[in-house]
């Protein structure tokens, strides 16, 4: 039977997201209320400025008192989409303090006090849903929570922020620098004016965060991801990314120890065989590769950021909580029973691409060879050009750890023969 009482929804936030999830659930209500069993009722709208204009908003919905609404007691659910630590975390506590269950999308503390929000849903028996916090409208979190419960995944690896995605893109398809191809990136409106938090993957970061937490049934905090952004690759670095029969994609990379004692999660750029399905992801697009024990390899691929993409995934979960507090139920919370340790950069073990600028002369490679041989880590291929008395020597390492090469890089420099390193990049995908 079709409940008349409305369920009661507050919005934090109506800049790009916002905007589009109070669109949508203006011009979708009828589909909304046949698919949730009830109508929604837009009830409250947060913002910092009320003197802006919203289309489609009554403006008595408007206030700039977000604690007064999720106070109310009749708000059934609390949509945050402002962003940031605080006062996202008081709101969304107080939420679950008067009743209301939420839907955000906040990476940044989900990713850093993720445990925390969870922990006090439980308490109030409320939902917390967040698939918009990662990739944008590619249904993902919720296939990780709930389609493959029943198996184990053992890797989780993508490209999750469309502004770098786009940049590299650019680079790759036309030869252009760092700076050309994010001065683009910034006209087009893919990259913010100031792009810091993508350019240097904190973006990324905390989604790897997410992720790795979701699909090991571990807490993983942004503090423990290590994080290296893409400022420093080069149009060389693509060349001889290209020579390998690669191109470079800054990934967050989260997997199980063989021995499945331990997890890591890192977001770098690397290379990647234009033969795996992540090479081919172009422009601002993003992609996530999984592979598990039972399922085996699936990549879930789409628009990663905007306000209709997001805005979808926002209005997903508004259904399945809509539903959920219809029921008298809760959906799926937090799985960390594994509790598995989070392992160092250090221990992590890939293929290295190595450029060295040496002198050249006779013995160089011998030396350079000894160097990687001392520190136990094994040579693939070596490529070697020069003239007039310097050469640009290129080393592809078999799997090493990330300690054992930063040994051997700090060797390397300190020989008189090495005249720089010029890029030292990771290898992944094989």
């Amino acid at each position: 039977m079709m409940r008349t009482r409305p369920l009661k929804v507050a919005l934090l936030g109506c800049g790009v997201v916002g905007s589009e999830v109070a669109r949508i659930m203006t011009t979708h209500a009828d589909d909304l209320t046949a698919r949730i069993g009830a109508p929604v009722e837009l009830a409250g709208v947060a913002v910092r400025r009320p003197s802006k204009v919203r289309e489609g908003i009554d403006p008595a919905l408007v206030t700039t008192d977000a604690t007064a609404l999720v106070k109310r007691g009749d708000i059934d659910v609390v949509v945050e989409v402002i962003g940031g630590i605080e006062p996202a975390r008081a709101l969304i506590t107080t939420a679950f303090e008067h009743g209301a269950s939420v839907v955000s999308a906040n990476k940044a503390l989900l990713a850093q006090d993720g445990a925390a929000l969870h922990a006090a849903a439980v308490e109030h028996g409320r939902d917390l849903y967040y698939e918009a916090a990662v990739a944008g409208a590619i249904p993902l979190i919720r296939p990780l929570r709930e389609s493959l419960a029943g198996d184990k995944i053992n890797r989780v690896m993508g490209i999750v922020n469309g502004t770098t995605n786009f940049i590299l893109d650019k680079m790759d398809s036309t030869g252009a620098g760092y700076q050309e191809a994010l001065d683009e990136a910034t006209a087009l409106g893919y990259a913010e004016a100031d792009p810091t938090a993508d350019v240097e993957a904190f973006d990324a970061a905390a989604k790897a965060a997410i992720l790795a937490g979701i699909a090991f049934h571990t807490r993983v905090r942004l503090d423990d991801v290590y994080r290296e952004g893409m400022t420093e690759v080069t149009a060389a670095d693509f060349a001889s990314a290209k020579g390998m029969g690669c191109t470079i994609k800054l990934l967050a990379i989260c997997e199980r120890a063989a021995d499945g004692g331990s997890v890591t999660a890192r977001v770098h750029p690397a290379m990647i065989p234009l033969t795996h399905p992540l090479a081919s992801v172009r422009g601002a697009y993003n992609a996530v590769f999984v592979e598990s024990e039972a399922a085996g390899q699936l990549m879930f691929y789409g628009p990663g950021a905007g306000g209709a993409p997001t805005a979808s995934a926002v209005l997903g979960d508004l259904v399945a909580v809509c539903r959920n507090r219809l029921g008298g139920s809760t959906g799926p919370g937090d799985s960390a029973y594994a509790q598995l340790p989070v392992s160092p950069m250090g221990e992590v073990v890939t293929r290295y691409h190595i450029s060295l600028d040496v002198a050249d002369k006779p013995g160089v490679l011998a030396q350079v060879a000894t160097v990687f041989a001392e520190h136990g880590v094994s040579i693939d291929t070596v490529r070697q050009s020069g003239k007039d008395g310097e050469a640009s020597l290129v080393v592809v390492t078999h799997r090493a750890s990330d300690a054992s090469l930063a040994g051997t890089v700090e060797a390397l420099r300190g020989l008189d023969t090495v005249r720089g390193v010029s890029s030292i990049m990771r290898v992944e995908g094989e």
